[in-house]
């Protein structure tokens, strides 16, 4: 079952990991079909897009109550893989319309936090949405085409990332790369990095489509990314940190040295990342020693954890989120012992309610995407 990991990018060929584990073909699309209705346009319970106004549209971080980029960013590329040109355009003009930063030392990226009106809480961006924000738009323009500004999305595409890897070299404002070691940084104005935020597969593809110039700087940024990780993540249980140096160490400063919610983005990276463009023994390993690692705690009583694997008193926020993103990473492990485990318990868990469920439903609907083959590259036609 390992030939998923020959990447889908070469072979075209999108493995359905619930199926080949015996879920059948109709309940596979039943539940694709509920968890998407359920977010999008669900009850209150569930939901987490609104739509604004005649063109807009926003997810919403429904534990602080804002609007948040990674969010937005998050919905459109769910809004392009299920073929909701509506629903993307209108996250993408809200986006475009009230989180843009038009001038400052931050001109040209997204305003991380905005209020449900538009207003912003930050003049300043977190990087992670703008690496979704432009393979979204990429995705948008091989999938549907160009059209006007600004959903001209190719061009808005190249031109965001332009500015996320050459801001400051006229002296105003920070790129949001780390120009020497080609890695991401948390935000722009500081010199460490988020495990979580590493997307060797997004960078692959951005070495394919930004602007010329600019690709050689992803390629290298893949393969910084992708030696990365090998550091970030703990040799014996596989866990990252939400902050790290740039030699991969944990980031303990301000209290985020530890394995709680960003981190659990990274077994759902390496699982795409593998997915998309073959696998490593690294990523299997990684991702075997991560499944391995939880095999036998409950969801109900993950916590916050060294990365040697010691618990601390303090519950996860985000359980749901968790057993979600470990599943995702069966895609770089399909023959782990404790990969089909992940893969039924999600299967088995619901979509989450109640004010903290923007992220647990975002991280759902994420892995519910890949593991059914529906996370994929979309090439231009």
């Amino acid at each position: 079952m390992q030939k998923q990991l020959e990447g889908t990018f070469h072979t075209g060929n999108y493995t359905n990991l619930f199926a080949e584990y015996g879920f059948s073909e109709t309940e596979i699309q039943n539940k694709l079909n509920d968890t998407w209705n359920q977010i999008f346009q669900g009850p209150e319970e569930t939901r987490i897009y609104y739509e604004a106004g005649d063109s807009g549209g926003y997810l919403l971080d429904t534990g602080n109550l804002d609007v948040r980029t990674e969010g937005m960013s998050y919905g459109m590329m769910m809004a392009v893989q299920l073929d909701r040109k509506d629903v993307f355009d209108r996250i993408w003009y809200w986006a475009h319309t009230h989180m843009l930063l038009r001038e400052g030392e931050n001109a040209g990226y997204f305003a991380w936090s905005c209020h449900r009106d538009g207003t912003k809480n930050s003049n300043g961006p977190a990087p992670d949405g703008e690496e979704f924000f432009a393979l979204a738009l990429f995705f948008a323009s091989h999938r549907w085409g160009d059209g006007h500004v600004p959903f001209n999305y190719s061009e808005q595409a190249k031109e965001l990332l332009r500015i996320c890897i050459h801001k400051g070299e006229d002296g105003i404002g920070k790129p949001m790369w780390n120009p020497d070691h080609k890695l991401i940084k948390f935000v722009p104005n500081c010199e460490f990095s988020d495990p979580s935020y590493h997307l060797p597969h997004f960078y692959t593809l951005f070495a394919l489509w930004a602007y010329e110039e600019d690709r050689a700087f992803w390629t290298e940024a893949a393969e910084a990314s992708r030696n990365y990780l090998q550091k970030a993540c703990h040799p014996v249980t596989g866990l990252a940190a939400e902050y790290a140096y740039y030699d991969g160490t944990p980031n303990d400063e301000r209290g985020y040295g530890h394995f709680f919610s960003d981190s659990y983005r990274v077994a759902a990276n390496i699982g795409l990342d593998a997915y998309w463009f073959g696998g490593s023994e690294w990523h299997t390993d990684t991702v075997h020693r991560i499944q391995a690692f939880f095999t036998d705690k409950s969801p109900e009583d993950y916590r916050r954890y060294s990365l040697d694997g010691t618990p601390f008193e303090e519950k996860a926020l985000h359980p749901v989120g968790l057993l979600a993103t470990n599943a995702m990473g069966s895609l770089a492990a399909a023959d782990s012992p404790h990969a089909k485990a992940c893969v039924e318990l999600f299967w088995q868990t619901p979509i989450r309610t109640g004010e903290r469920r923007y992220y647990d439903n975002c991280l759902y609907l994420f892995s519910l995407l890949a593991l059914s083959g529906h996370f994929k590259i979309w090439m231009p036609k």
